[in-house]
């Protein structure tokens, strides 16, 4: 392949890949998914107000995870199996049903809040080392024996979740 024909396919596919980054940044900074519930046919069927529903469904983003940290004295490093870190939302929902008035033809409405809440979660973990220690200079550069090291890293996972419970007038 000739080098001019090597350069006009460079730039073509970096052409290509930026336009393809820039379409997808977009649906990657969405964190939650609605989803609608129609009920507007069975309104119309039965003749009557029916609540609505509606919901959000999480999307979980992995993040980057920590990488091994390098001790020294130790021949592994300090976290073979490093926690990865996933950011999600716990699942919400909205509820709104008609409440009819006692005196007046009009409808109130009790609600049912439930927003989506971040959740930040930590993957449990893996430290181990091995059952040598550092070659030692006075030992012509040999490694002492020594009892291995094994450790599991604990998940971890954080959220503040919510809720309201809501009455107003209008649907």
């Amino acid at each position: 392949m000739k080098p001019s024909a090597r350069g006009t396919l460079a730039a073509v596919v970096t052409g290509v890949a930026a336009a393809l980054g820039a379409a997808a940044s977009p649906a990657a900074a969405v964190e939650t998914v609605p989803v609608p519930v129609p009920l507007e046919g069975a309104e119309y069927a039965l003749n009557m107000e029916l609540p609505q529903i509606g919901a959000e469904l999480p999307v979980p983003v992995p993040g980057a995870p920590d990488g091994p940290r390098y001790v020294e004295g130790r021949l592994l490093p300090d976290r073979a199996l490093p926690q990865l870190p996933v950011s999600a939302g716990l699942p919400g929902a909205t509820l709104r049903a008609p409440l009819p008035r006692l005196l007046g033809d009009r409808f109130d409405h009790v609600a049912v809040e439930l927003p989506a809440a971040p959740v930040d979660a930590l993957a449990p973990g893996l430290a181990v080392d091995a059952p040598l220690t550092a070659p030692d200079p006075e030992r012509f550069g040999l490694p002492d024996a020594k009892l291995p090291q094994a450790g599991i890293l604990t998940p971890t996972l954080r959220t503040v979740p919510g809720a309201a419970l809501v009455m107003g007038p209008g649907l």
